[in-house]
């Protein structure tokens, strides 16, 4: 039976670099669109999405990027496409018909997608699929046959006819012999039919898919790559997991927290330390592009806001805090303008809170005049207690507010920040956990149900705060509660949240007269 992986910093915490509005919608989107459309030989014809009306998606689909995105998938685009705003209408020139309604249906997920999918000759497919946060999704039941599929596997699917189990059993005793190195493999029963996944960290060999697809009984094979930049493997291990496993760690080798994440991933994702590195370097390089996009102020059809981050660059007047809480404002804002116009950004930890660590280290380092390597250290050891939090909770503002986002976000960047000044891994864990501790409860209540407003003033609040608890914790305050401790509390608080408080248009400033207002005004915009 097959464990759940431990997160990856480039699958999980620092990514996907993206287009679009929200990660745990558009970016989710485009790669189940793009999974879906590995299904089939033929180019898909009808593709109908159905979303659960109780869900957070009924309501949010349209504005935060769920369609354009599941469409962009389909036809094979990247998540930084600049070509998905346009997908819908590529799609209706190719001759899809595509269908997105809202019904009733049992969901698990306040992020679930009821995909069907079917081309010219008449093969069809029925998915349910959730999206998890950060651009993470699961494929969970195909034609009925429950199944695990992230996007991180190569995964191959022999159906079989009927539920014959002698069949299965001779099938499945000739795969283990044929190919023994493979990572997984599960037998599962859907709607009249029986199903074999097999997993690998490497496509399927030549000579075992010439062998299976003599099988009798079989009805259809599919191939499907994986869709994530870190594989997943077989007997997985990481040095740690936990805050108390990251502490001995750095007590054990006598490591900074940001070698520390550096190691993990290299262990995680059966890469170097020079690859790992490149990578972080091209996350730095696309945030501080997203922060020159942003500071152009460009403007985009069909928000509430005009560019913001403009205002604050140009004002000449006396502000409170002095040059450095400037430029994190401005800098954090940047970033939200650019995600607000559809440019590039990453998802750091997710697209709603993508301004707050960009802003604050990129602010802080170009105040400090640091080097460049001191700014990737810093990243490094944000993505450490990323993946710390993640493993215990959730980034899902659907599944646990605003706090999974900004709040999360906001103790990275604590983090990286004590990282940056010099401070130990125990001050930076500490620095986190009081900063996780200050935004604790933070409720996800976008207005017209987009990722503006209030998203901007948490993404600078939880910047500021990062800011405050790294003082703290450098200066000695005392923290009560152990990071570990903290991420169980403020994960069993977020989902205490009620469904209307959670990325639904339900509650909060969503519902007031001028939020609805708005609402008004602009899906008109969108409709016509």
């Amino acid at each position: 039976m097959m464990k759940n992986q431990p997160p990856s910093i480039f699958n999980d915490v620092m990514g996907p670099v993206m287009r679009g509005p929200s990660s745990s919608h558009t970016a989710a989107s485009v790669r189940i669109g793009n999974l879906v459309r590995q299904f089939f030989n033929e180019d898909i014809h009808i593709f109908s999405v159905e979303f659960e009306s109780q869900g957070s998606l009924a309501t949010t689909y349209k504005t935060q990027g769920s369609d354009f995105g599941l469409i962009g998938g389909l036809l094979g685009m990247n998540l930084d496409d600049d070509r998905l705003l346009e997908s819908a209408k590529i799609a209706h020139d190719k001759g899809i018909e595509v269908n997105f309604s809202i019904t009733r249906f049992d969901a698990e997920h306040p992020n679930t997608y009821r995909v069907t999918a079917a081309d010219r000759s008449g093969k069809e497919f029925c998915f349910i699929f959730i999206s998890t946060g950060g651009g993470m999704f699961e494929l969970k039941e195909i034609n009925g046959a429950p199944v695990s599929v992230k996007g991180d596997f190569y995964e191959t699917f022999l159906f079989i006819e009927s539920k014959n189990e002698e069949a299965l059993e001779r099938y499945m005793d000739r795969i283990n012999k044929l190919f023994p190195d493979h990572d997984y493999s599960s037998v599962v029963e859907g709607d009249g039919f029986s199903l074999i996944n097999i997993k690998t960290d490497s496509e399927l060999p030549s000579f075992v898919r010439k062998v299976i697809e003599l099988f009798d009984k079989i009805s259809t094979i599919v191939y499907i790559n994986p869709v994530l930049p870190v594989r997943s493997r077989k007997e997985l291990k990481v040095p740690f997991i936990t805050d108390e496993e990251l502490l001995k760690e750095a007590e054990k080798r006598d490591l900074e927290l940001w070698k520390l994440a550096v190691l993990y991933e290299m262990e995680r994702g059966d890469i170097t330390s020079d690859e790992v590195l490149q990578l972080g370097k091209n996350i730095l390089q696309t945030m501080n592009s997203s922060i020159k996009e942003g500071l152009e102020g460009k403007d985009f059809s069909n928000r509430i806001l005009e560019p913001q981050a403009v205002k604050m660059s140009k004002y000449e007047g006396n502000l409170i805090g002095g040059e450095v809480v400037k430029k994190i404002i401005t800098y954090t804002t940047a970033v939200m303008d650019s995600k607000s116009s559809m440019e590039v950004i990453v998802a750091a930890p997710t697209a709603g809170a993508c301004g707050v660590i960009p802003g604050i280290l990129f602010a802080v380092s170009e105040e400090e005049e640091l080097e460049k390597d001191t700014l990737l250290k810093g990243l490094f050891a944000a993505a450490a207690i990323g993946i710390l939090i993640v493993n215990k909770s959730t980034f899902a503002a659907e599944e646990c507010g605003c706090q999974a986002e900004c709040g999360s976000a906001s103790a990275m960047a604590a983090a990286g920040l004590v990282q940056i000044y010099g401070g130990t891994v125990k001050q930076s864990l500490d620095a986190a956990a009081m900063a996780l501790q200050n935004i604790m409860g933070m409720i996800c209540d976008p207005v017209a149900e987009r990722v503006e407003v209030p998203c901007l003033g948490k993404n600078v609040l939880a910047a500021v705060n990062a800011l405050a608890c790294a003082n703290m914790a450098l200066s000695g305050f005392i923290n009560v509660i152990p990071l570990g401790e903290t991420i169980e509390a403020f994960d069993r608080v977020g989902r205490m949240l009620p469904a209307e408080l959670r990325c639904t248009g339900g509650g909060g400033l969503s519902k007031t007269p001028s939020a609805r207002a708005l609402f008004q005004r602009l899906d008109k915009d969108i409709n016509h």
